[in-house]
């Protein structure tokens, strides 16, 4: 009985995603306890690392676009265990001919390399697969003359319907080695066209996986190659390019995710008939992100298409846009790291990510005021000739100063500007704080009118506790003096507002927190200061 109740737990909780687990875990043990546990238990070691002279393994990234999040665990999981075994690193571009709708982008090449040193992931060494073409014919000539590969004629919608489903080989199975040869010269030689004639491997039209039945090996593109042109019209599929360079690479350890277990087994059998050493396979589950699309390929259409601006844009999730947003290598690291080496699938909130970098920045982003949809909002019964506002650039950190907001009222009067959906959530009669200034009371919400009725905050505090309810206090910008800022948000969109003048001092680069909007990074400050929005 109890064996079948742990049964039904442990069926319950591998239904859970990666966060509800997390959540559950943090009720039994706190969060200082499990980041204790995590420090101490770290990565899973390599398997049968003493069977290698050194640890050899691969970033195969196709060059589709720049690296996005999703990228990010292959990336940073390889750059571990390199690091963890003193082992060597070989970036290799996986930039075979691709498909009808899946191209090659001919800056991904450099933009994979920047997203790299971005992560702070060193290889040793850069090979492409497209000057490598020659390698794979010459051991396609190889499994043809060990009659371990032949060349295929079939329609492939009809060899799929015909023979794939059936398990009955297709005519051309048994045709001789000699002939095979022969067709094989044929398909270089641009006797066939696209889709007339593939080169299949001889791996079993009886095995219980479809995917497996006879894998085509080689397939005609007439596509032009952003590196080679022209010169190849016969390209590899990643199984069996990754089955040849894999051995002559020398890579001892492959990461790759639990969906492509289909190319160990093909790479497992080709390396069987050459009688090569086998490298260790690694599995990991899939991430994905809640409300992320993460297609590079529907995302470089839309660059194509002007809906998206460039690789840069918060909406691609790329490494560049990432970077752009002030999203620290650091913090992607941890995440992955948190995540662990596990064939689980794991399903993330893109808060996960945002509350690792929140506290990885909050301690140098420096606070200003920033009004995004601006009312002018008129305040009477001023008794005060000038006002002025002293802020600490960072309430944690007091010995960095204060930043001045000075502000002068036209005899009684004194306007302001407040944010939009500020003034739509006053009622009349509301007691608000303007942070470091002065009290006020709403007297028509409709007409944007208030009075002052105090200037200190252990006023405002005596009022909040009298009422017995928590008062806003909430932002604010005189009406004069400021600057205009624009901040790109995640959706794409530009915010325009105005900042507290104090923003004249920012730098690019530098990473900010506009209060009560959110931080950012600043991306230029010629003609106007340009943000781009990180993250709450």
């Amino acid at each position: 009985e109890i064996k079948n109740i742990i049964s039904e737990i442990i069926k319950e909780i591998n239904s859970l995603d990666y966060e509800k687990i997390e959540i559950l875990y943090q009720k039994i043990i706190p969060e200082e306890q499990t980041a204790e546990i995590s420090n101490k238990k770290g990565l899973p070691a390599l398997p049968n690392v003493d069977k290698f002279k050194k640890v050899i393994m691969r970033l195969a990234p196709y060059p589709s676009g720049p690296l996005h999040i999703g990228n990010a665990r292959m990336v940073i999981l390889n750059d571990y265990y390199i690091k963890k075994y003193n082992g060597k690193l070989i970036l290799a571009y996986d930039d075979t001919i691709g498909s009808a709708i899946k191209n090659i982008v001919p800056e991904a090449y450099d933009l994979i390399k920047d997203d790299l040193s971005y992560l702070g992931v060193e290889y040793d060494q850069v090979v492409y697969k497209s000057d490598r073409i020659k390698n794979f014919y010459d051991y396609c000539v190889k499994l043809i003359e060990k009659d371990q590969a032949y060349v295929c004629k079939c329609d492939a919608k009809e060899w799929r319907e015909k023979n794939k489903k059936t398990k009955i080989p297709c005519e051309h199975r048994n045709v001789s080695i000699e002939d095979n040869l022969e067709e094989w010269e044929k398909m270089l030689g641009g006797t066939y066209d696209e889709g007339e004639a593939v080169l299949r491997f001889k791996s079993g039209m009886d095995l219980d996986d479809p995917a497996l039945r006879d894998h085509i090996l080689m397939r005609i593109s007439n596509k032009i190659h952003p590196r080679v042109g022209d010169k190849y019209s016969v390209w590899p599929l990643l199984e069996f390019s990754w089955a040849i360079d894999d051995h002559l690479l020398g890579i001892t350890h492959i990461l790759r995710g639990k969906d492509l277990i289909k190319e160990d087994i093909i790479e497992s059998m080709i390396w069987d008939i050459f009688g090569w050493r086998k490298a260790e396979f690694i599995h990991y589950g899939l991430i994905s992100f809640k409300g992320l699309n993460l297609s590079k390929t529907d995302a470089r259409l839309k660059i194509e298409k002007g809906i998206y601006n460039g690789w840069s844009d918060p909406r691609t999730w790329s490494i560049q846009s990432l970077k752009r947003r002030g999203i620290l290598s650091k913090s992607i690291k941890e995440l992955i790291i948190n995540l662990r080496l596990s064939e689980s699938d794991i399903k993330l909130s893109p808060k996960k990510l945002y509350s690792i970098n929140r506290s990885n920045i909050d301690e140098n982003a420096n606070r200003y005021f920033f009004i995004a949809t601006p009312e002018v909002i008129t305040i009477k019964n001023v008794e005060l000739i000038q006002l002025k506002a002293e802020l600490y650039i960072h309430p944690d950190f007091p010995e960095r100063g204060k930043r001045v907001i000075e502000i002068r009222p036209e005899g009684d009067i004194l306007k302001i500007l407040i944010e939009n959906k500020d003034l739509r959530s006053f009622k009349n009669g509301e007691i608000i704080r303007l942070k470091d200034l002065v009290n006020i009371k709403i007297l028509d919400k409709e007409k944007k009118i208030a009075e002052m009725i105090s200037s200190g905050i252990d006023e405002f505090r005596e009022l909040s506790d009298k009422m017995d309810k928590r008062l806003k206090i909430i932002h604010w910008l005189p009406t004069e003096d400021n600057l205009k800022i624009e901040v790109l948000n995640l959706d794409g969109s530009i915010i325009s507002g105005y900042g507290e003048n104090n923003c004249k001092g920012l730098k690019t680069n530098e990473i900010i927190q506009f209060e009560r909007f959110g931080f950012c990074k600043v991306d230029r400050t010629d003609p106007n200061i340009f943000l781009y929005y990180s993250h709450s």
